[in-house]
């Protein structure tokens, strides 16, 4: 008797071993992952910050009506502005842009590079007076601000970018205001500098030669200037300087340094 043969049928090869998950492919997802949620936070957290930033000086801005003349200074609701802060000490307008902030002065030059008027912790602060300047400013023969080069366009960032010629041109007029008078102001020149430089922060000169010996400096070494700004040095009896930061190099400083009217001729 045959027996019968088994079922033809295919031999399945045994199945391989399942392979463990690769652990380090895993790890590198999950740190990409935490790097780009890490990253998003940031930029949600700077444009917060730019925002906030935006609504201070809107607030403020309230506090002083600018004219569409840019002949007339601004005028200034200064018992409001103390209400709110009292180290407030100027306003400053460069018509046409958006530079219409008030000027504080504080006990450092520290304070106001991180705070606004408010006592809030701001990314650009509040523009300020020198805290070594006697207030409220335009009376010794260099006053000195400073302020915050906000990417968004905000604070001094028009003043960096008046190292280009044309846009230095097109600035006319810069207003500084106290509670007891109006400076109207030109541009002169604007220079690069380093935040180490402490020469920015000459206030006084023992003598005329002195200070046309040093904004004479200033002009050979400016990037930008009024067609007669040499004319001009040997006049200028006080000088408004603002200076920002800016993102050419290292700790760079651009420095803008404004004359009053009619020292520089057109």
């Amino acid at each position: 008797m045959r027996h019968a043969a088994p079922p033809r049928g295919r031999h399945l090869a045994p199945e391989p071993p399942r392979r463990r998950p690769d652990l380090l492919s895993r790890v590198l997802l999950v740190a990409g992952v935490a790097l780009l949620l890490v990253a998003a936070g940031m930029f949600l957290y700077t444009q917060w910050g730019y925002w906030r930033q935006d609504r201070v000086n809107e607030e403020l801005a309230a506090f002083a009506e600018v004219s569409d003349d840019a002949s007339r200074a601004p005028q200034v609701d200064w018992d409001a502005l103390k209400a709110v802060n009292d180290d407030v000490v100027a306003w400053l307008q460069i018509p046409g842009t958006p530079v219409n902030y008030p000027v504080y002065q504080g006990e450092d030059n520290d304070y106001y590079l991180e705070y606004t008027a408010y006592g809030e912790p701001g990314v650009g602060g509040q523009v300020f007076l020198d805290y070594e300047c006697r207030a409220p400013g335009m009376r010794d023969a260099q006053t000195v601000l400073f302020g915050h080069n906000l990417r968004n366009g905000a604070m001094f960032r028009t003043v960096a970018n008046m190292d280009d010629q044309e846009a230095f041109d097109a600035v006319d007029t810069v207003w500084y205001v106290t509670e007891d008078e109006a400076f109207e102001l030109e541009p002169l020149l604007v220079y690069y500098t380093q935040a180490t430089d402490q020469d920015v922060r000459t206030f006084s000169f023992t003598s005329d030669e002195e200070r046309e010996a040093y904004l004479t400096g200033l002009l050979e070494d400016s990037v930008v200037a009024a067609d007669d700004a040499a004319s001009a040095v040997a006049d200028a009896e006080h000088v408004l300087t603002l200076c920002t930061c800016n993102y050419i190099e290292g700790e760079g400083r651009t420095v803008l340094v404004c004359v009053p009217k009619g020292e520089v001729s057109s």
